[in-house]
């Protein structure tokens, strides 16, 4: 007698599993596949990089940068590409390896090829123009406009990332371009890493009561101005870590011993957010705070931390090198840039 075909328990379990990790597959990407999948040259596109601290989570249409010297890069396909701007900004763009343009106060449908491209394959890098480490205007990426079947891919990317940590000398303030032309963005780009600028026009070391951005406490956060949220460190690692503090403390009621035990602090956290960073502690250019900087790279040395150094940095600017007693100027930063590349290139092996 031939009993009718039923379903086995051990053929139901393989289906079931496969729907729970479905399932878990979904959860981790955030939503469903419709989510999941951005449009070539959108937000959510995975071919188009942001460096620097970027708020990806709070808008699937709109991305927004904070601290100074945040960028993207993208490769597409086509002839043409249009920035999709919200409000008005100040941007630079630069395709492929020509100049790096300058547009004023530009929002809506922005087009970065007024002549068209030759066809084939492109690369378009933006940053948004920031004064004094802040952005002034609708830093906010919506997305770019491509040719009809044209596509994005992943650009060539740098393997390793230096971030530099500091005020408005590390922000590029009255220099031409602002962060473009601050030492850090220079080494970065002479290096040929990812560089990011943790930086804010005016900031302390240590959290002053007078309204002081103290970054020993904000270097975890995603905004400079803000205790919450916390940055996402597994978004990107850092191969090495620029500390330029301690110029704007003095001005501050910051006392020796609080400036050494905020610094050690400091390295602390840095070292907790990147266990393989060489981390550079810049004796700052006006002198201020040395020995205590110093004492605490000693410090840290001496508990085991074998990967943090001391930067002396006397004599390396002249006169001629500020706009003011505080502000390298252009040549200033291209200065510091010959100095201390290499000094950076000798540990991280670029």
């Amino acid at each position: 007698m031939q009993t009718s075909p039923r379903t086995s328990p051990r053929r139901a379990l393989p289906a079931f599993v496969a729907a729970l990790l479905m399932a878990c597959l979904l959860s981790w990407a955030g939503g469903s596949p419709a989510q999941a999948a951005a449009a070539p040259g959108q937000p959510g596109d995975p071919n188009i990089k942001f460096i620097g601290r970027w708020d990806t989570t709070s808008s699937s249409t709109a991305y927004t940068p904070y601290w100074a010297g945040a960028y993207y890069r993208a490769g597409f396909t086509g002839r043409t590409v249009k920035l999709k701007q919200r409000g008005t900004i100040d941007l630079w763009a630069r395709i492929d390896n020509g100049p790096v343009k300058f547009y004023d106060d530009v929002k809506g449908t922005v087009n970065l090829t007024p002549a068209a491209l030759s066809p084939g394959n492109h690369t378009l890098q933006v940053n948004y123009q920031v004064v004094a480490g802040s952005y002034k205007g609708d830093a906010v990426f919506q997305g770019l406009v491509l040719d009809s079947g044209a596509t994005t891919f992943a650009p060539p990317a740098p393997a390793r990332t230096v971030e530099f940590v500091g005020d408005s000398i590390t922000v590029g303030t009255t220099s031409s371009q602002n962060a473009r032309t601050a030492y850090g963005w220079l080494i970065g780009e002479r290096l040929g890493v990812e560089h990011t600028q943790i930086a804010q026009g005016g900031a302390c070391l240590v959290a002053a009561a007078d309204g002081c951005v103290g970054l020993e406490r904000q270097f975890t956060k995603l905004n400079p101005n803000a205790a919450a949220p916390d940055w996402n460190f597994s978004r990107y690692r850092a191969d090495a870590v620029v500390i330029n503090l301690g110029t704007n403390d003095v001005g501050h009621g910051v006392s020796s011993a609080q400036f050494q035990s905020a610094y050690s602090s400091l390295l602390r956290k840095v070292r907790a957010a990147y266990p393989q960073a060489w981390i550079f502690a810049l004796e700052t250019f006006r002198g201020r705070f040395v020995p205590q900087t110093e004492a605490a790279v000693k410090a840290a040395v001496a508990g085991g931390d074998a990967r943090v150094s001391f930067v002396d940095t006397t004599g390396w600017l002249g006169s001629g090198d500020l706009t003011d007693s505080v502000h390298p100027n252009d040549r200033g930063h291209r200065v510091i840039a010959d100095r201390l590349a290499p000094v950076i290139a000798a540990r991280i092996g670029s």
